[in-house]
């Protein structure tokens, strides 16, 4: 099936699980060991199982999303022409941003607030914004994107492929395609592994408003795959006889992950990621990402009414879940209920909410043509 010609199922159910993942990941932080000292909702339970699963969604989901994002702008562009995909970034991208923007900081803090004020077991976060908020002049919060930093970079990287067309700049990462793939699996890697040495392990979303080089030239490189995978779709076919070899090499390199970030806990002391640990999370995340285009082409790419579903609300639900979740967990915080329990409440409502939301307020009302 060529891509130019239709919508690959795949891609689009892809995009869904990891919307999907997305919720439970920022969900599952909160009883997190390793967030315990970080996260606005971390609470008195946490098992150290959560951070065996959450961290290698952690490694995969936000470069499955770039390399979907990146393959349909490919798409957009080979079918509409870089006009037409301008003004589909402006409409799709920059206005949803602009408008949530706002809407989702001031949900955010009046949540914070709420839960400095309600809750009588904060988290460390919590503790210390109260301890601001009492002092005579309290420090001003960081202004910064949330969640929402994927389209910022996505606005960033559409420029970007800009210039890259326009000085066919891809010519190399096509050469690459054409090669073994064992060229790509472990010549990206290489690539990434100073970005990643630049930041803390596990690597942090990046919210501020100055962009940041090491996501750019992370995220960037998985949007250029996806770009590049459009005009090579036999790639991943190329992949198969190398997936035992992924997935026996993904095991242990996991597991040597889990170890180190054990011994390199991040925070003061651990500013940036050790060149070890760098390496790990390069290999991993372009590993584990190729092993999902590879599971979902083989698995996914077939029409399904309830996948389509999700891949149509993954947007919205993407641009309100955060506010939601977060308002949940902290009504939970003081609970006794078992984590688990808590886990699957506030995911679970969350999604709930997101998904009705979206079939009354998205699906059927002009709004689908921005955030449908």
């Amino acid at each position: 099936m060529n891509a130019t010609q239709e919508r690959l199922h795949y891609m689009d159910h892809l995009r869904a699980l990891a919307m999907l993942a997305g919720v439970f990941f920022h969900a599952a932080l909160a009883f997190s060991p390793l967030m315990q000292g970080f996260f606005p909702t971390a609470d008195r339970q946490n098992s150290a199982w959560v951070d065996v699963v959450a961290w290698g969604l952690h490694l995969f989901r936000m470069p499955l999303f770039f390399v979907v994002a990146g393959f349909f702008a490919a798409w957009v562009i080979e079918r509409r022409g870089g006009a037409a995909f301008a003004r589909q970034r402006v409409r799709r991208i920059a206005l949803p941003f602009l408008v949530a923007w706002p809407l989702v900081w001031l949900s955010l803090s009046a949540a914070v607030v709420w839960a400095v004020e309600n809750v009588r077991h904060p988290s460390a976060f919590l503790a210390m914004v109260d301890a601001w908020m009492r002092m005579d002049d309290p420090p001003q919060a960081p202004l910064g994107t949330s969640h929402l930093w994927f389209l910022y970079y996505l606005l960033l990287l559409a420029v970007l492929q800009w210039v890259a067309r326009t000085l066919d700049l891809g010519r190399a990462l096509r050469g690459v395609l054409t090669r073994h793939p064992a060229w790509l699996l472990l010549g990206l890697p290489v690539l990434l592994v100073p970005a990643l040495a630049s930041v803390s392990a596990p690597h942090p979303a990046p919210e501020g408003l100055l962009p940041q080089f090491w996501a750019l030239l992370f995220y960037g490189a998985f949007y250029a795959l996806g770009t590049q995978l459009h005009a090579a779709p036999g790639w991943l076919e190329r992949v198969r006889p190398c997936v035992p070899w992924l997935v026996a090499g993904g095991a242990v390199l996991y597991a040597l992950f889990l170890w180190r970030l054990s011994v390199e806990l991040p925070g003061a002391t651990q500013p940036t990621a050790s060149w070890p640990v760098a390496a790990l999370e390069a290999l991993l995340s372009v590993w584990l990402t190729v092993l999902c285009l590879v599971a979902g082409q083989r698995l996914l790419n077939r029409a399904s009414a309830p996948m389509r579903y999700l891949a149509q609300s993954a947007y919205w639900t993407y641009l309100w879940h955060l506010p939601l979740l977060f308002a949940l967990q902290f009504a939970l915080m003081d609970s006794d209920m078992a984590w688990p329990l808590k886990f699957a409440l506030a995911s679970g409502a969350t999604l709930a909410v997101c998904l009705l939301s979206y079939q009354l307020l998205v699906r059927h009302t002009p709004l689908r043509r921005f955030v449908g």
